[in-house]
């Protein structure tokens, strides 16, 4: 690098004072082409990333409040929608993907799957009151045996999103090459490989824009459900050994977040309950990263664009369940977001399962805070696993 050296604070020190130059992920693309990396990284500070798509590794941690007499509730259902109460007393956690109770699932296939544990968290967020029925066994301490109450997330003493697997750095593209229509997790795939479909918000996505998690890491701070959040650890199924190309970027799901935050800041438009037909229910989730430009390789990172990321496109009929491994070919996010790809030699209809609008949206919102002197950057106090795969060269 020539001589282009930043820290965070330094960084911090221009943002308090409004000197800050911030921009969206989208804007580092045309800056860097003009300016090239070395002379972007002396004139940008920040780059804003975003994502919003469903996030089926969600949920919240929630205290409902001691009763009179208390109560150790150790069988919980919010709305209808179990919740685990084997924690403490009145703490429990309620996960997205958590139908209610008296949904069919699939047994009239495909399944509706209309209400679920993201429903709830979003009609928290949006003011309403929730319906709690409470169980417990009787102790000395906790002689409450039965509790049905309304309570709304102010009435709350806490409640935390805690999301252990979010921010997916790329991920499959869904195909079907069955004889038959199949209802998945990556939405209604129709038989003979008549659709692709995708999840990603390709160049804006956080962890395409720093492929080698050289500053998200463990205490950075973002932007989460309409609030501020922090990554607390790396996500499960976190895998930083994917395959990658000459620019770094990986060519799979790879890199996983685990965040958290106050869920009492957050907004219901960020934090959205899906209903996924045939598969089931699921928590849409805005994400949006700052990324401080401390180096000429950050600059170059954030600069990636939609025709240099490149996903692999996967059979769910029978490669993706059967755990194969193997993949039909590989596509760019360029030609996704175009609207179709060619796969075997036929042009197919791509469409995504995540907003490329509220991605940019976010972005465009996360810079807004920075500029104002809202939001400092919050220093990785722990890098993720395969922070070091750069300085290796693969």
């Amino acid at each position: 690098m020539a001589g282009v050296k930043k820290s965070i604070q330094e960084i911090n020190e221009r943002i308090k004072k409004g000197e800050a130059v911030v921009v969206t992920a989208e804007e580092m693309i045309g800056i860097v082409a003009e300016h090239g990396a070395e002379e972007s990284a002396r004139r940008v500070d920040v780059v804003t990333t975003g994502t919003f798509s469903p996030m089926c590794s969600s949920g919240a941690f929630l205290n409902l409040g001691h009763t009179k007499p208390k109560i150790r509730a150790s069988k919980v259902w919010i709305n209808n929608v179990p919740a685990y109460g084997g924690i403490a007393a009145v703490d429990v956690y309620l996960g997205a993907t958590e139908p209610c109770v008296e949904d069919p699932l699939n047994k009239i296939y495909p399944g509706e799957f209309r209400y679920g544990g993201g429903h709830v968290i979003h009609d928290l967020l949006a003011g309403r009151k929730i319906h709690v029925y409470m169980e417990g066994y009787g102790t000395a301490c906790y002689p409450n045996k039965v509790v049905e109450k309304e309570l709304s997330l102010t009435e709350m003493p806490n409640a935390i999103l805690c999301n252990p697997r979010n921010a997916y750095q790329n991920y499959n593209c869904g195909i079907n090459l069955s004889d038959k229509t199949i209802y998945t997790y990556m939405g209604v795939l129709r038989p003979h490989g008549e659709n692709v479909t995708y999840c990603s918000a390709g160049q804006l996505s956080p962890l395409l824009n720093d492929p080698y998690y050289q500053t998200i890491g463990l205490g950075t701070k973002i932007f989460l459900g309409g609030g501020v959040g922090y990554v607390t650890w790396y996500g499960t199924q976190h895998d930083p050994t994917v395959p990658r190309g000459e620019n770094g970027v990986v060519k799979g799901g790879a890199g996983t977040l685990f965040v958290m935050g106050d869920l009492k800041q957050m907004r219901p438009e960020w934090l959205v309950g899906v209903s996924m037909l045939g598969y089931g229910c699921s928590l849409a989730v805005g994400i949006g990263i700052p990324i401080p430009i401390v180096n000429e390789d950050m600059a170059r990172f954030t600069a990636v664009s939609d025709d240099e990321i490149y996903a692999p496109v996967v059979d769910y009929s029978y490669e993706y369940p059967m755990a194969t491994g193997k993949i039909v070919q590989e596509v760019s996010y360029g030609d996704l977001k175009r609207g179709s790809v060619i796969v075997n030699g036929r042009e197919i209809p791509a469409s995504p399962l995540s907003s490329y609008s509220k991605a940019r949206e976010i972005a465009e919102t996360l810079k807004t805070w920075i500029q104002k002197g809202d939001f400092t950057l919050g220093e990785a106090q722990m890098k993720l696993p395969g922070y070091e795969l750069m300085h290796h060269g693969k």
